[in-house]
């Protein structure tokens, strides 16, 4: 008879089972810690200035002429949609609505004798001593002292809302470019009292004729920091500027079909542009292209006495000339471009410690 198994014992044999032999763990902790070196094409990055700017910029205008009574905005303050950001009055405005109302009350007292006239009309045609006529001209007057009030009271509204519109609304959310009035100035029907940048904003990229053919919508792009700071910090290397996780990410969302003055503009969305200033340049890397180079992690590298050596598998250190680090774009993983030094087959392992 077999025994039969504990909980414990079936656990451990799915374990085992499931688990690689050790020859073929070691197989992989050994390709983890050696390369063999082969050049393999990577995006030719190209330094290049965008500008920040708003996908839409939208003007504040006056609906009604007038002067300037309270101006509620400056340069640079966000405002939302439907937002007041100035009022303009007009002093014959209220003149007009308290001339309207004036002629309401005497209509409403012609309409009141109409009615009367009306009644005692009625009275008299059914005791028959009162003519059908004199019956019909009293209901005529009846009806015209209503269709009057009506009138009067629809070209009141018309003036009410001329007033209300003296309040100037922006027409998006955004930020403010420029206020073109001050408070105290007379404006016109149509004029513009501020405009707004409407808060999505792009980087503008105006690349060299050349690089037209490279770059397409989806393409990526990488962002430096603000007031012109190079792209990537100072790394490992001489030659090298920075390193690639202080970048951003973005993305090329159009391309526009024509060029101006020799070079090609584009649009890329990066996010946490709203804190720039419209019209600020950004260092921007995009890429015009793709070459063969040889990559090896940044911490394979061992720089001794101010020389860069990478290590082979027989212990064996060679030293290398290194170059700038490629970042990680898209799928296309990232590392430490070395120039010269290694040849393609050449196996070199992770120095020890690294």
């Amino acid at each position: 008879m077999s025994r039969r198994r504990t909980p414990l014992t079936l656990i451990a044999t799915l374990l085992l089972s499931t688990a690689p032999p050790y020859g073929v763990q070691a197989q992989m902790k050994a390709d983890a810690d050696r390369i063999t070196v082969q050049p393999r094409p990577v995006e030719d990055l190209k330094a290049v200035f965008a500008t920040v700017e708003s996908v839409h910029e939208t003007l504040a205008r006056t609906r009604i002429g007038g002067t300037i009574a309270g101006l509620k905005v400056k340069e640079g303050d966000k405002v939302t949609m439907d937002q007041v950001v100035a009022t303009v009055r007009d002093p014959k405005l209220p003149l007009q609505l308290a001339a309207l109302d004036a002629r309401i009350q005497a209509l409403q007292a012609q309409q009141h004798q109409a009615e009367l006239e009306l009644d005692r009309a009625r009275q008299l045609r059914a005791s028959g001593s009162g003519t059908q006529q004199r019956l019909d001209d009293a209901q005529a007057a009846m009806d015209v002292a209503r269709a009057q009030i009506a009138a009067m009271r629809a070209e009141r509204a018309v003036v009410d809302q001329q007033l209300r519109e003296g309040d100037v609304s922006a027409p998006a959310n955004g930020r403010i470019l420029q206020v073109k009035v001050i408070d105290g100035a007379v404006v016109l029907p149509g004029e513009p009292v501020a405009s707004i940048a409407v808060e999505t904003y792009v980087l503008r990229l105006h690349l060299p004729e050349r690089h037209a053919r490279f770059i397409h919508e989806g393409d990526p792009v990488l962002v430096g920091d603000r007031g012109l700071a190079p792209v990537t910090p100072s790394g490992v290397g001489a030659a090298q500027e920075a390193k690639a996780p202080n970048l951003k990410r973005g993305t090329v969302r159009q391309v526009y079909p024509e060029m101006a003055n020799g070079q090609v503009v584009a649009d890329a969305t990066v996010t946490g542009l709203g804190d720039f200033f419209v019209g600020e340049r950004v260092r921007v890397y995009v890429a015009t292209g793709t070459r063969d180079a040889v990559m090896v992690p940044s911490d394979w590298i061992i720089r001794r006495f101010g020389t860069d050596f990478v290590r082979l598998t027989d212990g064996t250190e060679i030293p290398v000339q290194v170059g700038n680090t490629i970042p990680t774009i898209g799928d296309q993983s990232g590392g430490l471009e070395v120039l010269s030094g290694l040849r393609p087959g050449d196996v070199i392992v992770r120095p020890e410690g690294g």
